[in-house]
C-alpha cells in the first residue's frame, strides 16, 4: 500500500501509523516492520521524551508486587518479562537489544530490622523462588557492609537497563520510519496531515492508527471526538542525588506496604558523576509535597536508612512525572498493559517499562484479527526524522539544589 508519488512527494501511504516514540512505540515499530507492515512513527518532541526517559530502567518480574507473600494480578502479568528482555539483550529475542547498556544484571532488596519477620511469607511465594536469594554478609554490596547496617540483603535476578540506550537501540535500525512533526492539522483514523520540523506538510493515509503517546493519547482521542478509552494520570515526584556518593546501587528497601519504601537506581550525569535516582513510596507520596519538602523528606529517609552516609555533601533535585495509564475505577495502577481497538484506532498504554513486549504482542494479535494487510517495508524519505531525547539527570538545568 506504500506510495510516494513523484508528482506529489508530500504524500505518504502506509499500512500503519504509530503516534508516540517512547519505548512502547519504538518496540512496536520494530516488530511491525519485521512482520512486513509498512509503518510510519510520528513523534511530536523527541524519541523517548515522555515517560521513557524518566524511567529507572528496572525490568522486574513482579517481585516487588509480592512483598506481602501473596501473588497479585500485577505480579502474575509481569512474571515472564525479565526472560523476554534478556533474550533480546543476548540477540535471540524479538527485537535486537544487544547494544543496550545493562546497568546491573540484578537488583538488591534490603530490609530494616523491624521488617525481617515479614519475609517468612514472602519467601513461600512462587514469584520469588529461583529469582531471589538471601545473601551472606560478605556478598553484600559495599554500601551495606557498614557496621551500622543491621538489616538483611537479598539479590533479585532482574536486570536494570539504561533507558537512553534502549531508545537508541530500538530507534537506530528504524530511524528512517520516524517523522518528527511540529503540528498536526487534520486527524482521522486513516488520514492525517502533519508539518515536519522543516516546515513541510505531509498528507498521510493508512489502514490502522496506533496511539502509544502516553499522556498524549488523551489529546489525540479528543481530536477524534472519542470518549473511550479514558486515561488516568498518576503523578510521581522523583528525587535525584549526586556529589560524594560512595558507589552505584540498584536496590529496593522493604516498606510497610506492597510498594518499596524507597527504590534507588544509579546513573551518570553529563560529567560522568554518579547519580542516585530515588523512587518507590517516597516518590508516590512526594506529590503531596513541595520540591523543597520532598528533598527534605529524601534527606531524612536516606539518613534513617543509611546513617553512615554523609548527606551534607550531596546535591539534590526533583523530577515531576505523570504516569499515563488506562483509567481504573479506583484510580489504582492497572494490573497489566492495555490496548483496545475501535474503528481503525488502537489505543495503548504499557503501564510499566517491563511490560512493553507483552503490549506489542497484544497489538500484533489485534492487527492479525483485523486482517490489516502487509505491503512490505520500503524506504521512506524526504521528511525530518525524529531526534533522540537526553536523560534528565544529564541536563544541568535540572539541578537546582
Amino acid at each position: 500500500m506504500m506510495n510516494q508519488s513523484t508528482e506529489n512527494n508530500n504524500r505518504l501511504d502506509v499500512d500503519i501509523v504509530i503516534f508516540g516514540g517512547g519505548v512502547a512505540g519504538l518496540w512496536l515499530l520494530s516488530r511491525l516492520r519485521q512482520a512486513g507492515y509498512q509503518t510510519l512513527l510520528l513523534e511530536k518532541n523527541a524519541l523517548g521524551a515522555g515517560q521513557t526517559r524518566f524511567s529507572q530502567g528496572i525490568i522486574h518480574g513482579g517481585t516487588k508486587y509480592a512483598l506481602t507473600g501473596k501473588l497479585t494480578a500485577s505480579s502474575e502479568s509481569i512474571f515472564d518479562m525479565p526472560r523476554i528482555w534478556r533474550d533480546c539483550l543476548q540477540g535471540r529475542g524479538e527485537v535486537d537489544l544487544q547494544e543496550v547498556k545493562v546497568l546491573s544484571e540484578y537488583q538488591y532488596m534490603w530490609s530494616t530490622p523491624g521488617l525481617i519477620s515479614r519475609l517468612a511469607g514472602f519467601f513461600t511465594s512462587r514469584i520469588v523462588r529461583g529469582r531471589m536469594q538471601l545473601l551472606k554478609k560478605d556478598q553484600y554490596p559495599a554500601l551495606f557492609r557498614h557496621k551500622k547496617f543491621h538489616g538483611k540483603v537479598y539479590r533479585l535476578d532482574e536486570p536494570v537497563l539504561d533507558a537512553g540506550s534502549i531508545i537508541l537501540a530500538l530507534a537506530e535500525p528504524n530511524l528512517e520510519a520516524t517523522l518528527q512533526y511540529s503540528s498536526l492539522h487534520q486527524f482521522s483514523p486513516q488520514n492525517m496531515e502533519v508539518t515536519d520540523n522543516n516546515g513541510t506538510r505531509w498528507q498521510i493515509s493508512c489502514q490502522q492508527t496506533i496511539l502509544t503517546a502516553g499522556e498524549g493519547n488523551a489529546a489525540l482521542l479528543q481530536m477524534l471526538g472519542r470518549q473511550q478509552p479514558e486515561m488516568q494520570v498518576r503523578p510521581l515526584q522523583m528525587v535525584m542525588v549526586r556529589g560524594g556518593l560512595p558507589e552505584k546501587i540498584y536496590a529496593h528497601c522493604l516498606g510497610a506496604s506492597s510498594n518499596p519504601r524507597i527504590t534507588i537506581t544509579s546513573h551518570e550525569d553529563d560529567k560522568g558523576n554518579i547519580v542516585w535516582y530515588l523512587g518507590g513510596q517516597l516518590a508516590e507520596e512526594g506529590v503531596q509535597r513541595s520540591e523543597q519538602e520532598q528533598i527534605q523528606k529524601a534527606k531524612k529517609e536516606l539518613h534513617s536508612l543509611m546513617p553512615w552516609l554523609d548527606i551534607s555533601v550531596l546535591r539534590w533535585a526533583t523530577l515531576w512525572i505523570n504516569r499515563a495509564e488506562v483509567k481504573q475505577a479506583d484510580g489504582s495502577r492497572p494490573a497489566s498493559s492495555f490496548c483496545m481497538e475501535e474503528d481503525h484506532i488502537i489505543t495503548a498504554w504499557p503501564t510499566k517499562l517491563a511490560l512493553t513486549p507483552g503490549l506489542a504482542a497484544d497489538i500484533m494479535q489485534l492487527l492479525e484479527e483485523k486482517n490489516v494487510s502487509k505491503s512490505g517495508v520500503k524506504a521512506l524519505h524526504g521528511f525530518t526524522n525524529a531526534s533522540i531525547a537526553t536523560l534528565p539527570w544529564q541536563e544541568e538545568d535540572k539541578w537546582k539544589n
